[in-house]
This record gives C-alpha cells, structure tokens and sequence, in this order.
C-alpha cells in the first residue's frame, strides 16, 4: 500500500506542477492594451468679398459720396475650408463710430431669392460648399439723400459686413430655413 501512496503523491505533484506551469503560462500570455482614439474637428473658413462692378476691390479707404449717391458695392462669400456650412450676415452701419439704424442712412438692394432675413441676420438660403462662392448679398448702397443732411457734412459713414458660418453636415434644418440650424454664435 506504500506504493499506492507515492503513486498518488507522485501523480498529486505532477499535477501541481502543470497546473502551477499552465497559470505562468496563461499569465505569460495575457496583456493589458490602452488605446488612444483621437477626434480632430474641421473648421469652417470663408473670405468676404467686397467687389465693384467694375471687378475691382472696393476700397478699403471708403469712397466719397454725396446725398443720393448709388455706390457699387457687391458683398458675396467664397468658402475657403474643406467642409459644406449654413451661412449668415449682417449689415452694421455707423457715423464716426457711432452705430447707427439702416434706415438712417443707406439703402441695400437685399438679393431676397437667395438671403432671407430672420432676427437682424440675412440668412443664405443653401449650403456653401467648399470652393463655392454665394450669390451677391446686394450689389449697390444707396445713400438716402433725405436721411443724409448737413449735420453729415465732414463725418464717416461706415457699412460694415458680419458673417458667420455653422456647419451643414449632421446638422439638420427645419422646413428648409437655415436659420434653424443648430449652433448659430451669440451676438
């Protein structure tokens, strides 16, 4: 019965030790990993263009009007970025930096067919895709010669043009208005 004995004992160590072997084993083949995922966001750049109708940029230093002057002045947007967006502008219109309401002064000729005007913003009723370039925004300034009396005389009239863009992919709109887009900046 000895021998019986040390069979088992024999055969109870064997198995310690393969068990003791396949955990090193199982340990030797597990790992941990760690993965890193990284998200970049596009960005959204355009360029405002501020055209003559002769072709030429309007210039920067302004123009000399007179009561009833009809200036050439064509505001259109050209995308500059990888990525469609909604688009909106707004007109700011001052003397001698004060700002001013747009009935003070100047009179726009609005392209209503492609711009629609909702809460102080004209709202471009597409989406700009990259390299595309929206249809004039208007394309003459008239100055209201009965607005525009002596009390001008000497002062700066300024007409300034805001855009900003919010992105048209996974952005859905509403009845087709794009002022309903989501993530339009506050003021």
């Amino acid at each position: 019965m000895g021998k019986i004995k040390i069979k088992i004992a024999v055969v109870a160590l064997v198995a310690a030790m393969m068990a003791l072997i396949s955990t090193s084993t199982l340990a030797y083949y597990s790992t941990v990993g760690k993965a890193t995922n990284v998200v970049t966001s596009g960005s959204i750049q355009f360029i405002i263009h501020e055209m003559t109708d002769q072709g030429t940029e309007f210039p920067r230093e302004g123009v000399y009007i007179v009561p009833g002057d009809v200036v050439s002045k064509k505001v259109s947007i050209e995308s500059d970025c990888d990525h469609p967006f909604y688009l909106r502008v707004k007109m700011i219109y001052g003397v001698n930096s004060q700002e001013l309401s747009s009935e003070d002064c100047f009179k726009l000729n609005i392209d209503e067919e492609h711009w629609v005007l909702h809460d102080g913003w004209y709202y471009y009723t597409g989406i700009v895709n990259p390299g595309e370039t929206t249809p004039d925004v208007f394309s003459h300034v008239e100055i209201v010669g009965s607005k525009v009396d002596s009390s001008y005389i000497g002062k700066t009239l300024t007409l300034t043009v805001k855009a900003q863009a919010v992105q048209s992919e996974n952005n859905p709109i509403i009845d087709g208005n794009t002022y309903t887009a989501f993530g339009w900046p506050a003021e």
